[in-house]
């Protein structure tokens, strides 16, 4: 809608980087430049103003010889006496704007104005004839000039006079505007080249800013602190050197670390380990598993341009919780099924026993059936106090059973209910006895057992199979995230099991490593100090 009032144009400085950054150095290049041609000036100026008045001085103490005395003591102050044609003389062959010669009463005897001979001198003349000489700028008869004054000393050294010496300052003014071009022409010059590198720094400065504004830039600047602190996704920029310039809270959360740790180098901040090498990119791929503290993480590293790189991590813990439950359902489905077959058959033999009348070959049939689980079940118990683990090893012997794989506990097997954290235990049991049942399940003669003892407050766990073992080149390496011989699930990929294992095992201050058991399959032994509580207290991480 247009009122009829003119637009009012408002002019403000250029909005872009680039106007803005050349503006601000041109302007900073100009003020230098006037500055520095300024400071330049200034001592010069001085310096001339000195030496002028130093030149001054000498030609009077020249001027100032015994033979100069004695023609004034000899002779009148005169146009044509000796001593105005000596003074002249010497005038002129320094280049001097005036030399004039004064009795102690202050009369002239010399003078570039010759109607001034004989007259008292117009400026006091009492520091020369009290014996001092004196520089100085000053105004006379003359105009301003740069004086030397000395007395006037006859051959017995006393004093009859003085010799006042001037050069016009405005000659001293000309010789140094006579400079001012040139010191301009270098200023100008300076200026130039501060003016080409602003335009090539601005240029620079457009490109890698996209020519936004600094206004877009702020607003840019604060909507990527509000999505990094904001997103649940854990992400870790480094610089060329592997040093963290940037970490999100989610990351800090994820990798159990403080701000502190930012401007730190990788290996000082996370210790040696896979994490680091992965997030300093010394090993390579997408998606790539690591494990930290008690958490599976899922990292992605991508390169910068600077050098640097931008890390990502998600955490899948409880995804691969839910995975493994997954896969031990599966096994527990199929175990179940196997099960429903053979029980199938125990009843189809049940039934035609008593078809057959054969009562009691028949309770004979259900007694055995029937104690072959009972007797598992309590053999575990009465070496396995504590409920979790003992019911994890029920179900383990269970599922190895209907895979045709005999799973027992040692006779030296023995474990009090004081377990300190038996979910961590069950984990750790869960883990290498699956492996162990991988290992052996298309073997003959499979066999897989499981020795459990206490030694004071530590717990000792050994897994031992009979399959084809660990190669000794290969006994650190299975330790290691992401490293499986085994095919990759549907569900994501293999390789946790064991690292999550030693990792637990390293977080209560034991160990884990793998040897060759006596029926050459592999033995995985992992000791876990403190793992049990004094006797007589309650368990800290159990449910009693």
């Amino acid at each position: 809608m247009n009122t009829g009032q003119p637009r009012r144009l408002r002019i403000g400085l250029p909005q872009r980087v680039f106007s803005q950054v050349l503006l601000m150095q041109l302007a900073i290049a100009g003020g230098v430049a006037v500055l520095a041609t300024g400071l330049f000036l200034r001592p010069l100026s001085a310096q001339l103003d000195d030496q002028a008045m130093r030149r001054a001085l000498a030609i009077a103490e020249t001027t100032a010889s015994p033979a100069i005395a004695e023609e004034l003591l000899t002779t009148p102050p005169t146009v044509d006496g000796p001593v105005q044609a000596n003074a002249e003389r010497i005038r002129k062959a320094t280049g001097a704007e005036y030399i004039v010669i004064c009795d102690l009463h202050g009369v002239r005897w010399s003078h570039t104005t010759p109607a001034q001979i004989g007259k008292v001198v117009s400026t006091s003349a009492e520091a020369p004839l009290s014996g001092h000489e004196v520089m100085e700028i000053d105004t006379g008869t003359l105009g301003r000039s740069a004086r030397g004054k000395v007395p006037l000393r006859d051959a017995r050294h006393r004093i009859v006079g003085a010799v006042s010496v001037g050069i016009k300052y405005d000659s001293v003014r000309g010789h140094l505007v006579s400079m001012v071009p040139g010191l301009l022409a270098y200023a100008g010059g300076a200026l130039a080249a501060g003016a080409l590198a602003a335009y090539l720094i601005s240029r620079r400065l457009q490109r890698q800013t996209h020519d936004l504004a600094f206004s877009d830039i702020a607003a840019l600047l604060a909507e990527r602190e509000a999505m990094l602190h904001g997103i649940r996704e854990g992400v870790v920029a480094l610089d060329r050197g592997d040093r963290i310039r940037l970490m999100n809270d989610e990351a800090q959360r994820l990798l159990n670390l403080g701000p502190q740790v930012i401007g730190l180098p990788l290996a000082e901040a996370l210790g040696e380990g896979r994490i680091a090498d992965v997030l300093a990119g010394r090993v390579t791929g997408d998606d790539l598993l690591t494990v930290r503290g008690r958490r599976v993480l899922v990292t992605n590293r991508m390169p910068t341009d600077d050098g640097g790189a931008v890390a990502t991590l998600r955490d899948r813990t409880e995804l691969e919780q839910l995975g493994r439950e997954l896969d031990s359902t599966r096994g527990l489905i199929d175990a179940l099924r196997a099960q429903d077959h053979e029980h199938a058959n125990r009843l189809h033999t049940l039934l035609g026993l008593l078809e057959l009348e054969m009562h009691e070959e028949a309770t004979d049939f259900i007694t055995e059936v029937v104690g072959v689980h009972r007797t598992t079940a309590e053999q575990i118990t009465e070496k396995i106090h504590d409920p979790l683990l003992a019911a994890l090893l029920v179900g383990k012997a269970t599922v190895a059973a209907e895979r045709g794989v005999p799973l027992r506990l040692t006779p030296d097997t023995l474990l009090p209910d004081r377990l300190v954290d038996p979910q961590g235990l069950v984990t750790i049991v869960g883990n290498l006895v699956d492996n162990a049942l991988d290992a052996v399940s298309a073997a003959a003669g499979a066999q897989v057992e499981v020795e459990l003892r206490a030694q004071g407050r530590t717990a000792v766990l050994r897994v031992s199979d009979s399959g084809a073992g660990v190669p000794e080149n290969q006994r650190e390496l299975i330790f290691t995230e992401g490293w499986s011989t085994k095919k990759p699930p549907a569900h994501g990929k293999r390789g946790l099991g064991l690292a999550l294992v030693r990792r637990l095992a390293e977080r209560q201050g034991g160990s884990a490593r793998v040897g060759e058991s006596t029926e050459g399959g592999a033995r995985f032994t992992v000791v876990l100090p403190e793992a049990l509580s004094e006797p007589g207290l309650t368990a800290v991480g159990g449910a009693r």
